[in-house]
């Protein structure tokens, strides 16, 4: 039975992982058959040459048979391996439902899960009643996503007990928030594991199945240790990377940053992602590499504060987020890079000029403001003042000018706010004119300090008065400003089928597969992140495209492919 297939690649006569930490990396054990295959970089006619694995002292593979191999296939002038470890017939294929509520850090979190769980033969189902091992990547900003956590383990009680094999795990924010009392909640949950401890999820999963009981996995408190300790308990295993996780094949997150210490009243990350670190540049570089190799052409870099990103050296060497995006920029096969979520005070000139001047770098500055209050931003605690986000609008207006698309994130009836700080809001908003907002109801937490400390005073149905309010000012300014783009060529990354199509599927297909010549409605993104849809078929998914626009909303652009016909005279441009 064909196993997965792991990239490697030669260095100096031996063959190693492609851009993976040792640890990560399996040799073939005894007895295994092993595939090194010519993989061209356009195709996949492979060249396969296969040999058994032969005994050693401890049933691995031994080098001297590493460097064999290696001088064998040199004779191919095969840059680019893939090594294809068998399973053995015998060997159950366990099945796999996750379900992910959150972030994009939650989103990629879940492909590293998968990506591991992959490699020890585990196959992905959409239905939890075929799967043998359900997990939840769960949320803590909200309580509603946390609702939703707990209403679908509640569904999966009578699951439990009709069939008590199969594995119950939660993980994520959640999972380190509330620990022992999602046990207390839903007793047949077999696993807890918090953000840090994702790495752990394959043994504790086969720890449950053969042993029984049930089994956590968290990061120590931010208090609970040395700083170093606490730091190491947080960390993440992201080299693993799954391409059938991702919203399109193009398209990747890139961790750059690990937790938080900005500690906002209202937020609980600091406590479920654990102190701020940025990864090694290298590492980040080395993974950048990987997702090109994958055929990812956009990456986005996260991070609670990404423009915040500083890791020091052994050496002393400090890189920042400007340095790290000079060294991604040279990356062969990589047309876009983003970065979310900024934080407004380290939003200064070095970073901003990086942007302008690297093409591949998005112009898109997602940089959360939540109050136009100096008087609610006190109380938020997020450690600058109204003053302070001018003065930063006014750097990228110098620096960026037109290119730049700024958007932001406004929490309405935080604690203790008034009609006029509500009002200060609205009146910022129309000064800045975001590309767009993301507006949420405040939400209380608990464990976060305006839980502890701030009554929760601003009535729901005022919350939800302001949270409309603010979006019909915001859609406003949004359709004004995206008229600027009638009549204009923009260039667009054609990410699939528009959510109407999705709708539509069906009536497309009248129940049969769609073919790649099938016209529907498409969608993309520009290099601003706004969302454009136009009529193609599937040959277009994946291209950088020029679409020209004839019609705006508050969301979308609208448009049409525009195409070079080349005749006996010059190239003539067609709308069509």
């Amino acid at each position: 039975m064909c196993g997965e297939v792991l990239p490697i690649h030669r260095t100096n006569g031996l063959i190693s992982a492609c851009g993976l930490p040792r640890a990560l990396y399996r040799v073939p054990v005894s007895g295994e058959l092993v595939t090194f295959v010519d993989q061209p970089k356009n195709n996949f006619d492979h060249h396969k040459i296969s040999t058994r694995v032969s005994e050693t002292p401890h049933g691995r593979l031994s080098t001297r048979q590493l460097v064999g191999y290696s001088s064998f296939l040199a004779g191919y002038s095969i840059h680019r391996f893939l090594l294809a470890r068998s399973m053995s017939n015998d060997t159950k294929t366990h099945k796999l439902y996750i379900e992910t509520v959150g972030c994009q850090m939650n989103m990629l979190d879940s492909e590293m899960v998968v990506a591991s769980l992959r490699r020890e033969g585990y196959e992905l189902s959409d239905n939890v009643g075929d799967a043998d091992t359900i997990l939840f990547n769960t949320c803590s900003v909200r309580e509603q996503a946390e609702n939703k956590t707990y209403s679908a383990l509640g569904r999966l009680r009578a699951e439990k007990k009709n069939h008590p094999h199969k594995i119950i795990g939660v993980m994520g924010c959640m999972a380190q928030k509330d620990q022992k009392l999602i046990f207390q909640r839903a007793p047949y949950v077999d696993l807890i594991v918090g953000p840090g401890q994702l790495k752990e999820i394959p043994s504790l999963i086969q720890k449950a199945r053969t042993d029984g009981g049930q089994h956590t996995a968290v990061g120590l408190g931010r208090t609970a240790g040395k700083v170093a300790d606490i730091k190491r308990s947080h960390e993440t295993f992201d080299p693993l990377r799954d391409p059938t996780m991702r919203p399109t094949p193009f398209q990747a997150f890139l961790r750059i940053q690990i937790g938080c210490d900005k500690f906002c009243t209202y937020c609980i990350v600091p406590m479920t992602r654990g102190p701020e670190q940025g990864r090694s540049p290298k590492m980040v570089f080395d993974e950048a590499k990987i997702l090109a190799e994958q055929g990812c052409k956009e990456i986005t870099l996260l991070g609670q504060t990404v423009n915040s990103y500083k890791h020091v050296a052994d050496d002393g060497t400090t890189t920042r987020l400007a340095d790290l995006l000079y060294q991604l920029h040279e990356i062969n096969g990589i047309e876009r890079i983003k970065f979310v979520t900024s934080y407004p005070k380290d939003m200064g000139y070095e970073l901003l000029t990086a942007v302008r001047d690297l093409k591949k770098v998005s112009p898109y500055l997602h940089v959360p403001l939540q109050s136009g209050s100096d008087a609610v931003l006190k109380r938020m605690k997020r450690g600058y003042t109204v003053g302070d986000y001018r003065e930063m609008m006014a750097r990228i207006n110098e620096t960026l000018g037109d290119a730049a698309a700024i958007s932001s994130d406004f929490i309405v009836g935080f604690c203790g706010e008034t009609e006029e700080e509500f009002q200060e809001t609205v009146d910022l908003v129309k000064e800045c004119r975001f590309k767009n907002s993301f507006i949420f109801k405040y939400s209380e937490r608990p464990g976060t300090k305006a839980s502890d400390q701030l009554p929760d005073d601003v009535p729901f149905l005022v919350k939800k008065r302001r949270n409309n309010e603010l979006l019909n000012v915001q859609n406003q300014i949004s359709e004004e400003d995206n008229q600027k783009f009638l009549g204009e060529t923009v260039e667009v990354l054609v990410e699939g089928p528009s959510k109407r199509t999705d709708a539509d599927v069906n009536d497309l297909s009248n129940g049969q597969p769609i073919s790649e010549g099938t016209p529907m409605q498409l969608t993309g993104r520009t290099h601003c992140d706004r969302i454009v849809v136009f009529d193609g078929t599937t040959r277009l998914v994946g291209q950088t495209i020029p679409i020209g626009i004839y019609e705006v909303a508050a969301f979308t652009l609208m448009g049409t492919v525009i195409t070079d016909h080349v005749a006996s005279g010059p190239v003539v441009s067609l709308k069509g």
